[in-house]
């Protein structure tokens, strides 16, 4: 299987290799949950396969606000019996595939490119991606005063969260698309792209260090917030406005050795979905109860109210768009095709919405043999 390199690594850097390093510093896994009768263990409840806890992973986006919302409504433990779920907040994926490489977590909801990373880079032995989470939730916010139009980007300063991440590669395609030059690696050319943490994006906007960013929400509404322009949504780039923003995956070793814990988390995954299409405003009010949990601050409803209007929660994994985005990736000159056959086992996931009696959902021929 060829193996995931970017340009630099075909000049002696193996860059892929290093994003979790450069990661480390904003990695912020290890938060606990104030105590709460939601995530309790109920009386009298009993540990799946005698499984103490499993570790499950997540970010402070509202592009994982399944994660978040199961996690703050209890409905995980509600699966999970006895066996404990204990959770870990990331803000970058490289980071998050560390920790499932090393075992600091089981389970973890992800975006699209670290996910094709940490599957190729390990030649096919490190995850699988188990279920669908979220569509869309990503925009390109822009200074009105200095960009006006889509043509106007040229020359100024774009934010991405991170070199090789989803929005960086989704970015970076646009561009192509185009027809303007930027170096993938630097993000020096014809567009300057400034690879930024979501934290500190909103300053770094502020400050006139950048001149917009694409980035995922709520960072695109706290840019709104601030000022900015919504100058264009991604979903408007994909057929019928659909593309996957988050996934879940998990250890290759932990599905293997506890299946039935894994079937528990998916089970809570997708009635939690069902419980936020049903309830939107109420679960929106529970993301953002987690939000404050897991960093303090809850998010005002000027920026809360539309970044959670554009997105979309699924249990599809929409598995021919991540397919398009590693074809994006290869485009940019970050990865040289990979060969993604077995990233998928939607096995357990369409076995629990067979019994929900919902459609069961493709993996675009990229599922395990």
């Amino acid at each position: 299987m060829p193996v995931i390199r970017s340009i630099a690594a075909r000049r002696g850097l193996a860059v892929i290799a290093a994003l979790p390093l450069l990661a480390l510093a904003a990695c912020g896994y290890g938060s606990d949950a104030k105590d709460d009768t939601k995530t309790k263990v109920a009386a009298g409840a009993e540990k799946i396969d005698g499984l103490d806890s499993v570790k499950i992973g997540y970010f402070g986006n509202l592009t994982h606000a399944t994660a978040l919302v199961g996690r703050q409504e209890g409905l995980f433990q509600k699966e999970l019996g006895a066996t404990k779920a204990e959770y870990a907040t990331f803000n970058a994926g490289p980071s998050e595939i560390e920790a499932l490489n090393s075992g600091s977590i089981d389970i973890g909801w992800i975006g699209p490119s670290p996910a094709i990373n940490g599957f190729t880079k390990s030649e096919g032995k490190s995850l699988r991606i188990i279920g669908g989470s979220a569509s869309g939730g990503v925009k390109l916010v822009v200074d009105p005063k200095k960009i006006k139009s889509l043509k106007d980007v040229k020359g100024k300063r774009i934010a991405t969260p991170q070199l090789g991440n989803t929005q960086d590669v989704a970015f970076l395609n646009w561009i192509a698309d185009q027809g303007w030059k930027v170096d993938a690696q630097s993000g020096k050319g014809d567009v300057s792209v400034v690879r930024t943490d979501n934290k500190i994006t909103p300053d770094a906007y502020k400050s006139g260090s950048v001149d917009g960013a694409w980035v995922p929400e709520p960072t695109a509404s706290k840019l709104v917030a601030e000022g900015g322009k919504v100058l264009l949504d991604e979903a408007s780039l994909w057929p019928d406005e659909k593309f996957v923003i988050t996934n879940i995956i998990v250890s290759q070793s932990f599905l293997k050795e506890h299946p039935k814990v894994v079937e528990a988390v998916l089970k809570g995954s997708v009635e939690t979905n069902k419980w936020i299409n049903a309830n939107p405003d109420e679960a929106k009010a529970a993301a953002n109860r987690q939000l404050e949990t897991d960093s303090g601050k809850a998010l005002p409803a000027e920026v809360i109210d539309p970044a959670w209007k554009s997105i979309q929660f699924t249990d599809d994994p929409l598995a021919s768009t991540l397919n398009t985005e590693a074809d994006h990736a290869v485009k940019a000159g970050l990865l040289e095709k990979p060969d993604l056959t077995g990233i998928y086992d939607l096995t357990l996931l369409n076995k629990v919405l067979a019994a929900e009696g919902d459609s069961t959902v493709d993996d675009a021929g990229l599922g395990v043999k």
